[in-house]
């Protein structure tokens, strides 16, 4: 089992109001200059905010929402300062509740 870190809001503020694939692009960037592996996703519709445990998050996330999620605690604690109008978050999966930490709803 792993802990996911995540932050959250909705599509349209995360990919069209921020400029997150900027952010994304230079993280991935960064971890090819390193030889790190990809530990960050974007994640659409994500359903691990389905999981019972999560439900007072998902009631403040705009719907339809989106993610990026990481196993960094680091990176996250980075992207809530740096797009502010986030909801913040962690999970541990897989689990009953949320078997695919990276799964979308459709």
């Amino acid at each position: 089992m792993t802990t996911h870190h995540f932050v959250a809001a909705s599509t349209r503020f995360l990919t069209e109001e921020e400029p997150l694939e900027e952010v994304l692009k230079e993280r991935r960037r960064h971890y090819g200059e390193q030889g790190k592996e990809i530990d960050f996703w974007l994640v659409r519709n994500p359903s691990f905010l389905d999981a019972p445990e999560l439900s007072e998050i998902k009631a403040k996330v705009p719907q339809p929402s989106a993610a990026v999620v990481s196993t960094d605690s680091t990176f996250i604690t980075f992207m809530k300062l740096r797009l502010e109008y986030v909801v913040e978050g962690q999970f541990d999966a897989p689990t009953d509740s949320i078997p695919n930490p990276l799964a979308e709803t459709h």
